[in-house]
């Protein structure tokens, strides 16, 4: 008895939907390249902290506390590092990506970091895929940093002045009360401010300072990312 015409578009259909593959989004984990110093991370609500290690996995909602004298060197995402300079404090707000829903597909269509300095000085290389969607998010008090291109630059707050001076490529800014802006390589703002655009680091000391600093924490993060992923098994 030969199938009905109805029941043979049915198993079409079914066969076409199992087929299709479904993105899937999960959290993940930084990955530690270097530590040097006390350095520690946990629930910082609970004050729940442990030292970090070269083996510590570092998870959305972790507080990461750097003591004096420490630094400490992640991969937040694949593309994006970031250097923690002593007497600092960030908390990690998402770290995810989303990969093609096919277990043999390789092919990862998001990479997402947020973060927050909650105080002192982080620098940042990000280099996004060519193949993939990559957003990194930095806040620091009121101000909200979201590069979008290949760059590299320093955050540094207070707790009530925040400064991003940029070494490589442009980032966005933008915090309340205060208009959008960019800010291109050689350039560095301050907030709050009344100044609208952002001012030359050769006419600052402490720009020039973040500048030489950003160069060498990135040149640094490049090295160990590379030496790290060769290190993976395949």
């Amino acid at each position: 008895m030969r199938p009905s015409v109805p029941a043979v578009s049915i198993v079409l259909f079914s066969l076409l939907a199992n087929g299709c593959s479904k993105d899937i989004s999960r959290a993940t984990a930084a990955t530690v390249l270097s530590v040097k110093g006390r350095i520690v991370f946990g629930n910082g609500d609970r004050n729940a902290f442990e030292p970090v290690t070269l083996k510590s996995r570092i998870h959305n909602g972790d507080t990461v506390r750097s003591a004096n004298g420490a630094l400490l060197d992640l991969t937040l995402i694949p593309g994006a590092l970031v250097r923690l300079h002593a007497d600092s404090e960030i908390k990690i707000e998402q770290l995810s990506i989303t990969k093609d829903g096919n277990e043999t597909g390789p092919d990862m269509r998001d990479r997402n970091a947020r973060i927050i300095l909650n105080r002192g000085k982080i620098f940042v290389l990000f280099s996004p895929s060519d193949t993939s969607a990559s957003q990194v998010v930095i806040k620091a008090g009121q101000l909200t940093i979201n590069p979008d291109s290949d760059c590299l630059f320093c955050v540094g707050t207070d707790g009530t002045t925040t400064r991003v001076t940029c070494s490589k490529g442009n980032i966005n800014a933008s915090a309340e009360a205060h208009s959008p802006v960019t800010i291109p390589a050689g350039y560095f703002q301050q907030w709050p401010t009344a100044r609208t655009q952002p001012g030359l680091a050769t006419d600052d000391a402490t720009a020039q300072i973040d500048i030489t600093s950003s160069l060498e924490a990135g040149g640094r993060l490049q090295e160990q990312a590379s030496a790290w992923q060769n290190r993976r098994p395949f």
